[in-house]
């Protein structure tokens, strides 16, 4: 039965994703942008589902297990700084994005105020290519996690599912079968969590009893603070705010503003997406918390398989069946973005004096699922560790970048290039020399990014001091 369900639930998404197929129109453009004519509804409800990803029901669920309510600073800076980067880069970003030529982020980039940036958009597809890779990888590792957890299956075999059905959709309708699916999987995804608080509630008897237990836990485990000295608590909560605000230099997520239908619908995008992000966001930290008073720790216990383990203890197999596809759900909602973007990256940023047609485009698409399948096969970081870091190397490199342009700052390529490097160089040796402990390396990643730009403007290395609006590196 549990099988069942769960299968049922999946063909259910596999026939969705498969139907906008009715909707394609057969070019290479449509499959990567959905034509730029996608409405705020759907656009909100995938980028929501396409952010909160496998690691939510695995990542995030595990760090609440094992730290308890000090995580909820992940929520409250995360929606805070998404918030500050949709209220100053997306509206201007997605009038950007209506030029005819823009299919791709690493164009976006290159092209934002009229420019032919050539080696920013090759680097900027190489970042994408080579962060989004780890990311997808990290989202068919939950997966495989929760199937293993459940059915006792090979850790391969849900790596091996989730990319089949990706490949499926995709090449049904691209871009669109992804915003499709997402949409549908939302409410799965949401569903799933709502069944598993109610369920956890009831098994300890409602609230009056959930709070003075979790006292118990440990002396620290409802501290609203992790234990820090100092400045350490602003710099946590800051470190977080930063993180979020790093949506902007994500291309699976900036995508779906590239393909709403209006500049002029951002608005309406903002509240399907944050009304969702915020019930959701609760509930993970609920489940998180309720998991660690019925799954009692032990050295052998893998806090990251928390809630797949719950849901089989307390679930009937029905209901194991809905919270196994939530699980798929926010997984695959995940992948095929990532999938895509890393599709446009290596079909639109690295083109010659020719664009790639839909045949090619949908080769380079099933090439970028088996390095990611092979990835998750072989790595053995946790989930949570591999999404923090591919989103972390993401935000330094491209949201810094698109801060300026947002507030119409013009630096050549040349300046481009180096906030992209000095970002991604500052993050990845914060992490190297244990810095994390202080604040999310994206803190001081993008803060370095926006000093290079402020040095190099002082170095007249701008638009307006290189000879025009087309200058470049050649």
């Amino acid at each position: 039965m549990v099988i069942a369900s769960f299968i049922f639930f999946l063909l259910i998404f596999v026939a969705i994703g498969m139907l906008s197929a009715l909707k394609s129109k057969g070019s290479a453009e449509d499959y990567l942008t959905a034509g730029k004519s996608v409405p705020a509804w759907l656009a909100g409800l995938s980028a929501v589902a396409t952010n909160n990803s496998g690691f939510m029901f695995i990542g995030m669920i595990g760090l609440t297990y094992s730290t308890g309510l000090s995580s909820i600073w992940l929520m409250l800076g995360w929606i805070a700084g998404d918030l500050a980067a949709s209220l100053s880069i997306m509206r201007r970003l997605r009038e950007v994005s209506a030029s005819p030529g823009i299919h791709s982020f690493g164009a976006l980039l290159a092209r934002w105020h009229d420019t032919d940036f050539r080696w920013l958009q090759r680097l900027a597809g190489a970042l994408t290519i080579l962060f989004l890779g780890a990311y997808s990888a990290a989202q068919l590792k939950a997966g495989s996690k929760a199937l293993h957890v459940l059915f006792g299956w090979d850790a391969s075999t849900g790596a091996l599912i989730g990319a089949v059905m990706v490949i499926l959709y995709c090449f049904a309708g691209g871009i669109r079968a992804s915003i499709w699916t997402d949409a549908a999987q939302s409410f799965v995804m949401l569903a799933a969590m709502l069944v598993m608080v109610s369920t956890g509630l009831l098994q300890l008897d409602g609230f009056g009893g959930v709070y003075p237990a979790l006292l118990q836990v440990s002396p620290t485990y409802m501290n609203w603070f992790p234990e820090m000295d100092g400045w350490g608590p602003v710099l946590f909560v800051l470190g977080w705010v930063f993180a979020g605000f790093g949506v902007a230099g994500q291309p699976h997520i900036v995508i779906r503003f590239v393909s709403l239908d209006h500049p002029q619908s951002i608005g309406r995008m903002r509240l399907y997406y944050y009304s969702w992000f915020v019930m959701f966001y609760s509930l993970t930290i609920a489940a998180g918390m309720l998991a660690r008073l019925l799954l009692p720790e032990s050295a052998a216990f893998d806090a990251e398989l928390a809630l797949p383990t719950l849901a089989m203890e307390m679930l009937p197999p029905v209901l194991i069946g809905l919270f196994l596809a939530g699980l798929f759900a926010a997984t695959m909602s995940t992948v095929d973005s990532l999938i895509i973007a890393c599709t446009a990256a290596f079909t639109r940023d690295f083109h010659g004096a020719r664009t790639p047609g839909i045949f090619i485009t949908k080769l380079v698409t099933l090439a970028v699922v088996a390095a990611a399948l092979g990835f998750a096969l072989s790595d053995s970081r946790s989930v949570l560790s591999l999404v923090l870091i591919a989103w972390g190397l993401l935000a330094s490199a491209f949201a810094p970048l698109l801060l300026v342009y947002a507030f119409d700052g013009k630096p050549d390529e040349k300046l481009a290039i180096s906030m992209l490097l000095v970002g991604v160089a500052v993050f990845l040796f914060w992490r190297h020399f244990g810095l994390s402990q202080l604040a999310n390396g994206i803190m001081p990643a993008m803060l370095s990014g926006m000093a290079m730009y402020a040095i190099g403007k002082t170095m007249g290395w701008t638009l307006e001091n290189t000879g025009g609006e087309r200058a470049g590196i050649l």
